[in-house]
């Protein structure tokens, strides 16, 4: 009776008045607008909130007094008074040694650990799988939020290297990884006829041949602590509008990973000095056709780079090997004097045992984070820049998940928040220096 009172028609019925097309094209739209007002909501959340501090040495800079927390609706409330009786009447750098500064630091290192058990309800509904929900959040006593606060609140204070905790740290790398003298293959390392286990694929073995062995170095070319200075470029979005270029260029030697773009639209952000690049044959595969075909494309880009070496995982499994060769054959036929090197697969795989201890437990770890291992033991300061795995910068901000794209990573592969955490942690205890802000 109610039915034929208010018009209703069955769906199921043969007198379907909208059909089931149309039905299911009203509900992507209404979806659609549901998450469009969303994002628009969350944004005038994260503006409004942003605007109440400074990121003091970012672009935002609003009537910030003392610092904040953010609740879970958007709003603002005081900090823990702890912290606001030092920085309520901020006025420059505080020293790394400071009563101020070695209780900023305690409260970032009482973070231990990252979970999944819970989820940031911040970032849902913005592009990223549920698995990066589940890994950016904290226990359940520190949300991600605050991480961010604590982090934030740090950057008053002047980092310095802690002599102590870099050798530490230093000599537990050089016992398991020992980069110097097994970051790549070479003749030394790896003689003719050894055979070859791959890093993954343990079950396959490549014999080192003649022609393979003539591809490799007669020894490492690099030695332990041989730079002053270094610079680990991550590409995050992190990096945009820093004008950190200057700064990265001054480094003495300089790292990047899989050959990002680093022309005049970023050049002010990222630099152009590049030392040592990687490239996944990931990118030779979809980019360049395995090379081959044509080859000149791939060959112009690597120009950007200068005379920077380039680096392989070329045993990491049995598909990289012959694309990565294909690049060192490319470019002798072009008579290029770039090192090409290939990592070694032992130095990898001790890598990835060094850092499950740390708490960084995934499927592979990311080229960052090889970079920055491998620059630990060959430099004397290192600088990280363009580092940072959420989809916020700490202000809160939502950033591109690049600097020169947003496109997402493949979920469950890397373990990139982990892998950000124990950075914020070694800056913290003065071993690595993270930078996320501006560059003065």
């Amino acid at each position: 009776m109610l039915r034929r009172r208010m018009a209703y028609a069955d769906p199921s019925s043969g007198k379907d008045i909208l059909g089931n097309r149309s039905l299911c094209f009203i509900f992507i739209c209404a979806f659609g607008l549901v998450t469009l007002l969303q994002q628009i909501l969350y944004g005038k959340n994260y503006i409004k909130s942003a605007q109440q501090f400074s990121r003091l040495k970012g672009d935002e800079t609003g009537n910030w007094t003392g610092p904040v927390n953010f609740s879970d609706d958007g709003s603002l409330k005081p900090a823990r008074n702890g912290r606001k009786r030092y920085l309520e009447n901020y006025d420059g750098s505080f020293e790394y040694n400071s009563t101020a500064c070695r209780e900023l630091r305690q409260e970032i290192m009482d973070v231990k650990v990252l979970t999944i058990n819970m989820a940031s309800r911040k970032i849902h509904g913005h592009g990223y799988p549920s698995s990066f929900h589940k890994s950016l959040c904290l226990s359940a006593r520190v949300k991600t939020s605050d991480l961010f606060e604590r982090w934030r609140n740090l950057q008053v204070c002047r980092w310095e290297q802690n002599k102590e905790e870099t050798s530490n740290f230093k000599m537990s790398l050089s016992r398991c990884c020992n980069a110097p003298s097994f970051l790549f293959t070479t003749k030394r390392n790896t003689p003719a006829g050894t055979k070859l286990r791959y890093e993954v694929d343990t079950s396959g073995i490549l014999p080192i041949t003649t022609e393979v062995f003539k591809m490799f170095p007669d020894d490492m070319p690099y030695s332990k602590s041989q730079y002053k200075k270094c610079a680990v470029i991550g590409n995050g979005g992190i990096i945009k509008n820093s004008k950190c270029g200057k700064e990265i260029d001054s480094a003495d030697f300089v790292f990047r990973c899989n050959i990002p773009p680093i022309n005049e639209k970023y050049t002010a952000d990222v630099g152009t000095k590049t030392d040592l690049v990687t490239i996944n044959p990931s990118i030779i595969t979809e980019r360049f056709q395995k090379l081959e075909k044509w080859r000149r494309p791939f060959y112009e880009v690597l120009q950007n780079y200068e005379n920077s070496s380039v680096v392989l995982p070329a045993f990491y499994n049995t598909r990289n090997t012959d694309v990565s060769f294909r690049v060192k054959y490319m470019l002798d036929d072009f008579d290029s004097q770039r090192g090409v090197f290939f990592f070694h697969p032992q130095y990898l795989l001790n890598v990835q045992r060094f850092w499950a201890v740390q708490g960084v437990r995934a499927k592979r770890l990311s080229s960052g984070l090889m970079l920055v291992t491998a620059a630990l033991e060959m430099c004397e300061e290192v600088h990280l820049y363009g580092f940072w795995a959420f989809p916020m910068n700490p202000s809160g901000i939502f950033i591109t998940h690049h600097y020169y794209d947003n496109v997402k990573p493949r979920p469950g592969f890397h373990a990139m928040p982990h892998e950000i955490f124990n950075f914020i942690h070694m800056h913290t205890r003065g071993i690595i220096h993270v930078h996320t802000g501006q560059c003065t």
